[in-house]
């Protein structure tokens, strides 16, 4: 017998002839993310994963890596046995040694169809020795150990555990995204959403210095640094805005300030993007969550945009932001006290609802097109190591 994790996906199963290509892409995330950690090989097998591990393989931190590989449904630390039924019976039977209970059941899938006994002849079969041996009684509806057997290819994979996975797709089937940073709560969380689909992140973030603290390119790094072990890239682009913003202030109407920063940052992050291969922007907006955010606004705003604005939050309450950002390990970081640049030179009554062809107007006043080179001129690239 051996040791092995057996990983399941659910959304992989249905890609019919493009399958091979996601569980591919699944294994290459899980390699990555499992280095150092003690296991000998990652191989497809029959609609699973197969994960073996070494006598010294650290199990904890394999589960706990493997809990962040979006694209796992769930996965399971198995003992792997020949298939035959003597084998299987004495294999279950170690396996729930130690375990307590006074009630089990026993659940066979059966992929080999090969294998001379069907599934309830299996469970019928193991269920009898382990009630034999530990004197628990069988309960069909509510156990409190249930013992699944797996019979796939030309082995017998048992485990009474199940742990849950992220779900979605692998990251890197989706192609390439540019997430808008801000440091808050709202944007990593988007960031990770993205991820599930199946695409990887780059980041850049805009800064304020040194009219405001650098507290939130600090926030970033490790903002970053979270996501990355969910992504496998930690690239992001910093940005300078502090020069754009005073030239908004000084030449502009003041209600107008806001959505003319974003919309100097969608231009900003489109050319970034186009040298990073990235094919859509994304940002953490939630729909009317503060006045930039309105439908008005949203629009005025992608009015300059070349590219798809991706806003995988749009329909979220800030409650379900907060509780994802708790899950994902970003939430303590975010709520760290920080100068977010947007909060820079906001006036007090920003406009709400404002029309494209005002906002159009308001901005005539500036030097676009210098702007946006002056402020790619001083972007800095840095790589963030989970």
């Amino acid at each position: 017998m051996e040791n092995v994790f057996i990983v399941h996906y659910g959304e992989i199963g249905l890609k019919g002839k493009n399958r091979s290509f996601f569980e591919k892409q699944l294994v290459q995330n899980m390699r990555g993310s499992l280095q150092d950690t003690g296991y000998t090989e990652i191989r497809r097998i029959y609609g699973r994963i197969l994960v073996t591990l070494r006598p010294e393989a650290d199990v904890e931190a394999i589960r706990e890596r493997l809990g962040k590989v979006m694209g796992i449904a769930h996965f399971e630390l198995a003992c792997a046995t020949e298939q035959n039924m003597d084998a299987i019976k004495a294999a279950a039977l170690d396996w729930i040694q130690g375990k307590t209970f006074q009630t089990l059941k026993v659940d066979t899938k059966r992929a080999n169809k090969n294998f001379p006994l069907t599934s309830p002849e299996i469970n019928a079969e193991v269920g009898a020795h382990l009630l034999k041996n530990t004197g628990a009684r069988a309960d069909m509806h509510n156990p409190e150990l249930l013992c699944t057997i797996e019979i796939v290819e030309n082995a017998a994979y048992i485990y009474t555990e199940k742990n849950q996975g992220a779900g979605g797709l692998p990251v890197g089937v989706s192609g390439k995204v540019l997430v808008m940073l801000s440091g808050g709560i709202d944007s990593p969380v988007a960031a990770w959403r993205m991820m599930k689909r199946g695409v990887k992140a780059i980041y850049v973030h805009f800064y304020s210095y040194p009219y405001t603290d650098k507290s939130s390119l600090e926030k970033v790094r490790e903002l970053v640094r979270v996501l990355a072990t969910w992504n496998y890239d930690g690239r992001v682009y910093l940005v300078p805005f502090a020069d754009i913003q005073k030239e908004i202030v000084t030449k502009t109407p003041a209600p107008f300030r806001v959505l003319l920063y974003r919309r100097m940052m969608v231009r900003i992050a489109q050319r970034i993007a186009a040298t990073v291969k990235a094919e859509a922007l994304v940002t953490g907006e939630s729909l009317g969550q503060v006045a930039s955010q309105t439908l008005g606004n949203i629009r005025a705003i992608e009015d300059v945009a070349t590219m798809p604005i991706l806003r995988p939050l749009i329909g979220d309450d800030k409650a379900e932001i907060m509780d994802r950002a708790q899950r994902i390990g970003t939430f303590e970081i975010s709520t760290l006290p920080h100068q977010d640049c947007c909060s820079l030179f906001v006036p007090d009554h920003p406009a709400t609802n404002a029309s494209i062809e005002a906002v159009r107007a308001a901005e005539a006043n500036l030097e676009v097109d210098a702007l946006v080179e002056k402020a790619l001129e001083g972007v800095e690239r840095e790589v963030v190591e989970a």
